[in-house]
């Protein structure tokens, strides 16, 4: 706008005395001209020559005074530049872009876009239309198709279903009536292997040593889940599912132990650790708390540290998944109103590997 004004100041300002005397003016208009060119190579002497806009604004003005015919002669552009710039000049004068709005709808905030991510991530089975239902419920209103936009955009698909349940919503939502189990092993001072069969239940997090073996046979580790089955006795009516790897040691006998109380055997993909996530999680336990941290004899030597602790770890033992309560807790511990009476004893299991803490009698 300030370009724009003086220039019309400057073209006016030029025309007072073209008005009065045209030929004397014409003559003066053209030295000007001439003057203000050899200014400009002057200053860019050995540099490519470039015009500024005040030597555009001049030339423009200066224009008006000399005839049409002589530009060619006179300016130092051709006149379709000249021209040009002058055209340029009154489209920035008509220019309103910075006073517009923008067009079309406003953008939708990062806020809605990461929210309507989110619960079409936590939500695999709702569509655009779901999600658009929730969002109105939560207060915010934006279209159901900038919804539908947002998950298309994020490559997601819009779809009432976009793939099934993944496995660890699986495993949460059968958390009861699920049972796994897999091999640890351990190295013996002798150097020799040992092979002790763990099983997991995910509901309540109890664990079971089925037993310890240097040859897990096929017929060993089915008569480990006989013993099992009998130790579990009628909570086996609770149990859907039996989580296993596709180990050769798992023979047909083993999986009719189970399917005679009508559980499930689920076989988890090759080379697929993380389908069994609770049992090997719980077999780095073992590895952390006890078995990293003392030397096993033999046999016999395993599985009485392995039965110890699994008593410590489902009748004493904290677990985050259960609200820091063992498996076998039935009822939150008691509150302690005045701690400074009670006093704390220290229980020692495994020469001191393992230690638990109760108050005292």
């Amino acid at each position: 706008m300030i370009v724009s004004l003086l220039y019309h100041v400057t073209r006016h300002l030029l025309s007072i005395p073209g008005a009065l005397l045209c030929r004397e003016t014409t003559r003066d208009a053209e030295l000007l001209v001439l003057r203000h060119e050899n200014s400009i190579l002057r200053r860019q002497l050995g540099k490519r020559l470039r015009y500024q806009p005040a030597d555009r604004l001049w030339f423009s003005a200066l224009s008006r005074l000399i005839p049409r015919r002589r530009w060619a002669s006179v300016f130092p552009v051709t006149p379709a530049t000249l021209l040009s710039w002058h055209r340029r000049l009154i489209a920035r004068k008509w220019d309103y872009t910075a006073r517009r709005t923008k067009p079309g709808r406003p953008a939708t905030p990062p806020a809605i876009r990461q929210l309507v991510l989110r619960l079409a991530a936590e939500n695999s089975r709702w569509g655009h239309r779901r999600i658009h239902g929730e969002l109105a419920r939560l207060g915010h209103t934006v279209a159901a198709s900038t919804v539908w936009n947002i998950l298309h955009a994020a490559d997601v698909d819009p779809a009432p279903r976009r793939n099934g349940p993944t496995w660890r919503e699986f495993l949460a939502a059968q958390a009861n009536s699920i049972i796994a189990c897999d091999f640890a092993h351990i190295d013996t001072i002798g150097m020799q292997r040992l092979y002790a069969l763990v099983f997991l239940e995910h509901g309540n997090r109890r664990l079971h040593v089925a037993g310890v073996t240097t040859h897990p046979t096929g017929e060993w580790v089915a008569q480990q889940a006989r013993n099992l089955a009998y130790n579990l006795g009628t909570r086996t009516e609770s149990l859907r599912f039996l989580i296993r790897d596709r180990d050769t040691k798992y023979t047909r006998k083993f999986d009719v132990v189970f399917e005679a109380d009508d559980i499930e055997i689920l076989k988890t993909p090759p080379q697929a650790p993380k389908t069994n996530a609770h049992c090997e999680r719980v077999i780095g336990t073992l590895r952390r708390e006890i078995l990293d941290h003392i030397l096993v004899v033999n046999t016999t030597h395993a599985h009485r540290v392995l039965t110890e602790y699994a008593h410590h770890y489902n009748h004493h033992r904290p677990h985050q998944a259960r609200n820091q309560q063992p498996p076998e807790a039935t009822s939150p511990p008691p509150r302690i109103p005045n701690h400074s009476s009670h006093q704390i004893v220290r229980k020692r299991l495994l020469g001191g590997i393992i230690n638990e803490y109760h108050h005292a009698a």
